[in-house]
């Protein structure tokens, strides 16, 4: 057992906060020092809920054995976690005291309701991170999922530490086997409010939006502008990068790690102009980037035409770190 211990961001340990998508310090992540692979990204969570080291070494567990034990309905009905067999899951991390729960319930309310109404098998547990009994109760008034009992505690963290939860809300979705499809649930219900993709597979490559955006924090994102807000070119453009993004993918899923890159695609809107003050980008279209806001740092290639082994060729380059960053 190897532990990584983040507490400030000094430039040598800057790849380890991009490697294990570090967004809240201090942050403790304990690894298997034989494979390098991530045991659980918690650290501090276990430390205060098993201080004697009595559930070493803190691999996770599957998820029926973690969410094992009664569900609540908000009329105080009960049932047992059995009853989620064959259903897809969204682990639901929220709390009434922050705003963007409260926001994101409103639409997840709606969007349970038609995928239920749609005849799919389907359940949402709620997490609470409320302050209070009494706040939990008023919050899940008005979810028609089930919770778990917010006086359990100890399943209540344990679902935390399973996920490596850093930040509310999110909204984890699980397969009917408890493997995860996405931990990007909340990006997904605000930009398919009518459900159409669920249960929403992730795609290699995005579209950049306001819903999504805060994704370009989480790591090191290869972004294309693209000069139009036609979704013909946007979509030639997705095409043009989706089998590098694909191949990334796979060869890190492969290693059961998470793949180094987010691939987005940028139109001309409000973000798009945004991000390109920001990180004060040219005006120039095509513009094949790589940027990084942890290290804030930035990778540009400014050619008159992107072509799939241009973008290959510029995403293996900053992999093998031969590409010389600009700050933003």
């Amino acid at each position: 057992m190897a532990h990584v211990f983040l507490r400030n961001k000094p430039a040598h340990s800057l790849k380890l906060w991009n490697k294990y998508r570090i967004s809240n310090i201090p942050s403790l992540i304990f690894l298997d020092a034989t494979t390098g692979k991530v045991v659980c990204r918690n650290g501090l969570l276990v430390i205060r809920d098993d201080p004697e080291g009595l559930e070493f070494p803190w691999g996770p567990k599957p998820f029926r054995e973690v969410i094992a034990g009664p569900l609540l309905r908000n009329n105080g009905q009960s049932l047992e976690s059995s009853s989620l067999e064959g259903s897809h899951v969204g682990v639901y991390f929220s709390a009434h005291w922050c705003p963007p729960c409260r926001s994101l319930t409103r639409v997840l309310v709606e969007s349970y309701r038609k995928i239920k109404e749609a005849g799919q098998n389907f359940e949402i547990i709620f997490v609470s991170a409320d302050r209070s009994e009494e706040s939990f109760k008023q919050y899940f008034s008005e979810m028609p999922w089930l919770a778990v009992p917010y006086t359990d505690e100890a399943r209540r963290s344990r679902l935390n530490r399973l996920y490596g939860i850093q930040g509310i809300p999110t909204l984890i979705m699980l397969d009917p086997q408890g493997e995860v499809i996405t931990r990007q649930g909340r990006v997904e219900v605000l930009n398919d409010e009518d459900c159409r993709e669920f249960p929403w597979h992730p795609k290699p490559v995005l579209e950049l939006s306001d819903s999504n955006a805060a994704q370009l924090n989480e790591g090191p994102c290869l972004v294309l502008f693209v000069d139009s807000e036609d979704d013909g070119e946007s979509e030639a453009a997705k095409q043009l990068i989706q089998p590098i993004a694909e191949k990334i993918i796979a060869k890190y899923k492969a290693k059961e790690e998470e793949a180094p890159l987010l691939f987005f695609v940028a139109g001309e809107d409000d973000m798009t102009d945004s991000l390109r003050d920001y990180t004060n980008l040219p005006e120039a279209a095509p513009l094949l980037t790589i940027l990084d806001m942890s290290a804030r740092a930035k990778y540009v290639m400014d050619v008159e035409e992107i072509t799939p082994a241009i973008v290959e060729a510029f995403v293996n380059d900053f992999l093998a770190e031969k590409l010389k960053p600009e700050p933003i």
